[in-house]
């Protein structure tokens, strides 16, 4: 990476590994200081707070919430970086307004999330996780199995980019008929039929989303999209938990509306609603789809090297937005 002539301090506002060692090898080898903040996510306020008293010019963030406040705080900040994909964590209004880079590393764990999905279909096809929870305890009944075969289901996938292509590719190798709707659909689409939202739903056994959570796709999944869906099907997300209405999962699944759902994220995360914990037809992971030893290590290296490519002058190579650069004009204010 390019050295930056001119050092400063870079915060990292949390991580979800035990450990910031991958972030400050990349961020000291270029000069600069890296100050961390709790390993948790702490609050908005936390958050302002410690860019206050470090005034950073660049910001890494994982899950914590990096506010308008933090945004326009340090006099010099000039990149906000997501240890992610997605960025519902970050003022990125603001930071386009005040000039500031927002950056992601959005092909990271494509792999990861694409096989979490294809895992939780075949889950529950083959009824993996409830066969398990009863052998466990005492009950080996097998006549009772309600299984399915996947070659004979239709699987829709909502969001057809890069991840969304891979569970699509990868559940092809099971021969099941592939739906997918996209906003912006592609010009071909071997092996899948592109379809409107409604027609996915109505056509589906199994629904899996693979959509950023924006204001637009906020409960995408609700009481009307539910009711749409075939009786006894499954919904997956492994996306964002704010794209589900879980008070209207809970409801299709009493009602047998939904034979299952598996979630990956949950909009109240880590709160999990009893409702789905004690229903036997919801398979739950604590927002672990995208980690595997190889993307873990490759998020955290891409991310600081995007916070030191700005930092060095230089366009990053993952930019989120357009930021409004001051003039010389706006510069004398």
């Amino acid at each position: 990476m390019k050295r930056s002539s001119r050092p400063g301090t870079v915060l990292l506002t949390d991580h979800a590994w035990p450990d910031d060692s991958v972030e400050r090898s990349v961020i000291e080898e270029a000069g600069h200081t890296l100050v961390t903040g709790p390993a948790e996510p702490a609050s908005a306020e936390v958050i302002d707070d410690l860019v206050a008293e470090h005034r950073p010019v660049g910001i890494l963030t994982c899950w914590a919430p990096v506010s308008a406040t933090a945004v326009r705080t340090p006099p010099d900040l000039r990149v906000v970086a997501r240890l992610g994909v997605g960025l519902d964590n970050i003022a990125v209004d603001t930071a386009t307004e005040r000039g500031v880079w927002v950056t992601n590393v959005p092909d990271y764990c494509v792999e990861e999330v694409s096989d979490h999905a294809v895992g939780m279909v075949l889950a529950w096809t083959r009824g993996l996780a409830v066969s398990d929870r009863d052998v466990r305890v005492g009950r080996w009944n097998p006549a009772s199995a309600r299984l399915r075969r996947l070659s004979a289901l239709t699987c829709g996938v909502v969001g057809y980019g890069r991840i969304g292509r891979a569970t699509a590719r990868k559940l092809g190798a099971f021969r099941c008929r592939i739906l997918a709707h996209d906003p912006h659909p592609p010009k071909d689409a071997p092996g899948v039929e592109l379809v409107g939202l409604e027609e996915l739903l109505r056509r589906s056994d199994v629904v899996i989303l693979h959509v950023p959570l924006t204001p637009g796709t906020h409960h995408i999944i609700g009481t009307e999209q539910l009711a749409r869906m075939k009786p006894g099907g499954l919904l997956v997300n492994v996306s964002r938990g704010g794209l589900v209405d879980t008070d209207a999962v809970v409801k299709a699944l009493e009602s047998g509306q939904l034979d299952g759902a598996a979630f990956d994220v949950l909009e109240s995360e880590p709160h999990v609603p009893a409702g789905l914990l004690q229903h036997p037809g919801v398979l739950l992971t604590p927002h672990v789809a995208f980690s595997s030893d190889a993307s873990v290590t490759e998020l955290r290296r891409r991310a600081a090297e995007e916070v030191v490519r700005v930092l060095a002058g230089e366009a990053p190579a993952h930019a989120c937005n357009s930021p409004r650069m001051p003039t010389a004009e706006s510069g004398r204010q």
